[in-house]
């Protein structure tokens, strides 16, 4: 087995931009390729065939599904982002919320120091954990 990466199915051409947005948030973070469709499709030309991104050193791997499914993203299955400031987790929580929707506001749970799980405005699922 040579490697294992989380896999995420965006429909409606999004992936690029959600690959942008979660590199722009989060630090140590990139886009390593982009393979596109082109004229000849089948996915709409530009969207994305495949692509690899990491966050904090975890690769991804995405696509723009050119094919309609009754799914999308579950938050059964969900990024876990351990933070390293009060500040750090705050932040990603305000803007990762924006068009997204609360799973469990950010609080003190008992369990960690501040803890809030959501989903993101591309429909990922995300929970953000500062320890104690």
């Amino acid at each position: 087995m040579k490697n294992l990466k989380p896999f995420l199915m965006f429909q409606g051409g999004i992936a690029e931009e959600a690959m942008n947005y979660y590199t722009s948030l989060i630090e140590d973070s990139e886009i390593k390729n982009i393979t596109r469709y082109g004229a000849e499709g089948p996915g709409e030309e530009g969207t994305v065939i495949q692509a690899v991104f990491s966050l904090k050193g975890q690769e991804f791997m995405c696509i723009d599904s050119h094919v309609d499914h009754d799914f999308t993203f579950t938050p059964s299955f969900s990024i876990y982002l351990t933070c390293d400031t009060e500040e750090e987790i705050d932040s990603l929580y305000n803007k990762m919320i924006k068009n997204g929707k609360v799973l469990m506001p950010i609080n003190n749970y008992g369990f960690s120091k501040k803890f809030g799980w959501l989903v993101d405005q591309f429909g990922v699922s995300w929970q953000l954990n500062l320890p104690e």
